[in-house]
């Protein structure tokens, strides 16, 4: 229910090369169906060339770039963060007043009470608003979970403000993560309309070891929750993406396989850091005959 992608984005703030047009190949070299590159910088463009739907930190790309990638035929979603904020992002002084717990394993990054109306402001016209002007196509929305740790009906109420904002601006919405909040939003108003398009969630069948940070298999409790998860999110005619992190060539024929069967939609990453280039074998085939 974390999270786990956080601090290689403080590398992104001096990175700001400029693509030129021949640095994307067009739509004819996309084969892959999804790719979460939240580590990757401008410069790092043509690495992901190959995929169709992409996710960035659309606060280290220019408005430029971002239509360049679309004119390349991606899909472009950017994280944004609605339950906690990074020591480094430049407006961390102006809402630390409202910061809470340390983030477990990310010690730079801290929870917010988003029950505040001044946070709800910034992150929908704001902060949204601003990457929506920069021609992304939606949102990968992350740390729901605030809900989670600090289970009120004001942090609820508060999530669910924000998402609300995000659908009110019509773009799309892909949860990461948020199952505590997405379940509870569900059984309060039997529909999830009107605060999601889609889930992102993470570690279904894989885990990571946080001491080492190596990644294994997950344990058939936990994929079996996550797995119900996805199809209750999937009942209410959402769309449904996996977020994997392993090198194991045999859990990943198990993501696809069972992807394939569910119709939904798998990146499975080698680095921690989401770094492009994307893992090869980790990356759902659009068309097998282009691999």
């Amino acid at each position: 229910m974390k999270s786990i992608f956080k601090t290689v984005t403080i590398t992104l703030i001096c990175a700001a090369a400029l693509m030129t047009s021949s640095g994307c190949s067009g739509s004819s070299g996309i084969k892959y169906r999804y790719g979460v590159f939240l580590g990757a910088s401008p410069e790092d463009m043509p690495l992901m060339e190959a995929y169709e739907k992409i996710v960035i930190d659309a606060q280290y790309f220019s408005a430029d770039e971002i239509r360049e990638l679309k004119d390349s035929g991606h899909t472009v979603y950017s994280y944004i963060n609605l339950g906690s904020v990074e020591d480094f992002r430049p407006y961390y002084k102006d809402y630390e007043r409202f910061t809470l717990d340390v983030y477990e394993n990310w010690e730079e990054e801290k929870w917010v009470d988003v029950s505040q109306k001044e946070w709800q402001e910034f992150v929908v016209n704001d902060l949204a608003v601003s990457m929506i002007d920069k021609g992304v196509d939606g949102l990968f929305v992350d740390n729901t979970d605030v809900y989670y740790h600090y289970p009120t009906d004001e942090m609820f109420n508060g999530v669910t403000n924000i998402l609300k904002g995000f659908k009110d601006l019509n773009t799309y919405v892909i949860i990461n993560g948020g199952d505590e909040y997405v379940n509870e939003y569900a059984k309060r108003n039997s529909e999830l309309d009107s605060i999601m398009d889609a889930e992102n969630q993470e570690t279904i069948f894989s885990k990571i070891n946080w001491d080492d940070e190596t990644f294994t298999a997950n344990e058939d409790t936990e994929r079996e929750y996550f797995q119900d998860y996805a199809e209750m999110v999937s009942s209410y005619g959402k769309d449904v993406y996996l977020l994997e992190y392993t090198t194991d060539s045999e859990l990943i024929k198990k993501i696809d396989r069972y992807c394939t069967d569910k119709g939904y939609t798998y990146y499975a990453s080698d680095k921690l850091e989401l770094l492009a280039p994307g893992q090869k074998k980790g990356s759902q085939i659009i068309d097998s005959s282009k691999e």
